[in-house]
């Protein structure tokens, strides 16, 4: 494992090519493709399935049965059970309930729905609307909620307006971007009237007018999720329930809606994409080194770290950063608990002094057997 993780380390931070690795460690083309691929030995695999002869010729037949249940009730479907009877009395199968079973359960796997963690590089962004309650000069009054998030970031602008609609779509999009500093190359959404007129198979979209002159203006990609599958933009929902928390809690109360906007654009000033920003060089080397271990997400979970600064001082995260790097744990998440165990306050012990009247005071030993009365039967 050791020398499977030395290679890894020198090729994949480019500390050896791959010619100069087969060389100095005497391994075919094959074997080093391999140590690449896999984080660690994978061990022997077979090379195909074992061969089921009993079973083999109506799997075609189980797997025909699974698809058309698709479309029928769910209560009326078949369980492995009836397959297994229906094989053995219209196809003459005379194997046994168990392999029947196990061929269902493994197309059932194959099959099932899944959801996958999304990644999501620099340059895409989520829009979404929601709903909030604030004192508006006095009144309780319902406003939407505009939020564009850019979820490889993390940086979230959010705005208030009256209602949501078209024109409110559109003056959000205009504020988000001069927030920002620049337009994202693809931005998801969810089917909102305000973009869609029709909802075609897969992400085919008929569009608004409005929005398709929003598009052509600003030259971004759309991108749409599909029904029914909100896992597709959590990140921008999951930051509009972090807002109202945050920000809106208690219910605000203020004279405009200007205000609120001013007061919400400063509280998450934070999330502006860091420019020409001066830390401490320890910064600097733990960014190189997260890029080198993970070339694809090691500047997620740099700015990971940078996030931190939200609740805590620079001075304070820089010396969790140098103590990370000294003993070479460099993951986000282990500097936040240096981070946090050091911002720890220890607990003060009471102090007696200036409270004479407290030294007096003398607590007796509990006597445990005294408990003992509590099982007594009481006489009526």
């Amino acid at each position: 494992m050791e020398f499977w993780k030395e290679v890894r380390r020198q090729v994949l931070t480019n500390e050896l090519s791959r010619r100069a690795a087969c060389k100095q460690y005497s391994l075919g083309w094959h074997t080093l493709t391999k140590i690449l691929a896999y984080d660690e030995p994978p061990g022997y695999r077979k090379s195909r399935p074992r061969a089921k002869p009993k079973i083999d010729e109506f799997l075609p037949v189980i797997h025909q049965i699974l698809v058309d249940d698709r479309q029928a009730p769910k209560k009326q479907r078949h369980t492995a059970w009836r397959i297994f009877e229906r094989l053995r009395d219209e196809h003459q199968f005379s194997g046994k309930y168990t392999i029947v079973k196990d061929a269902v359960r493994a197309w059932k796997r194959s099959h099932q729905e899944v959801f996958l963690p999304l990644s999501h590089p620099p340059g895409e962004a989520q829009v979404d609307f929601g709903e909030a309650t604030i004192r508006l000069a006095g009144q309780e009054t319902k406003v939407a909620l505009f939020v564009m998030t850019l979820p490889y970031s993390g940086a979230v602008f959010i705005q208030a307006f009256p209602r949501e609609c078209t024109e409110t779509f559109l003056e959000g999009h205009r504020r988000a971007f001069e927030y920002f500093g620049g337009v994202p190359r693809r931005i998801s959404y969810d089917n909102s009237a305000i973009a869609v007129i029709e909802v075609f198979k897969g992400r085919e979209r008929k569009l608004t007018r409005e929005f398709l002159r929003l598009q052509s203006h600003y030259l971004f990609q759309e991108h749409f999720c599909l029904v029914r599958r909100p896992n597709e933009k959590g990140h921008v929902e999951r930051l509009l329930g972090f807002a109202r928390r945050s920000f809106l809690v208690p219910v605000p109360q203020v004279d405009s809606l200007a205000t609120l906007n001013g007061q919400l654009c400063e509280g998450f000033d934070y999330a502006r994409p860091l420019e020409n920003w001066q830390l401490p060089e320890c910064f600097g080397l733990l960014r190189r080194r997260l890029e080198a271990t993970d070339r694809r997400y090691g500047t997620r979970s740099y700015i990971r770290v940078l996030r931190l600064l939200e609740k805590f001082s620079l001075s304070q995260l820089t010396e969790a950063v140098e103590y990370a790097l000294d003993v070479d744990v460099i993951d986000p998440e282990s500097i936040r608990t240096i981070v946090e165990h050091r911002a720890e306050r220890p607990v003060a012990l009471f102090s007696l002094d200036g409270r004479p009247h407290l030294a007096l005071v003398r607590v007796e030993t509990t006597d445990v057997a005294a408990y003992g009365a509590l099982l007594t039967e009481v006489s009526p």
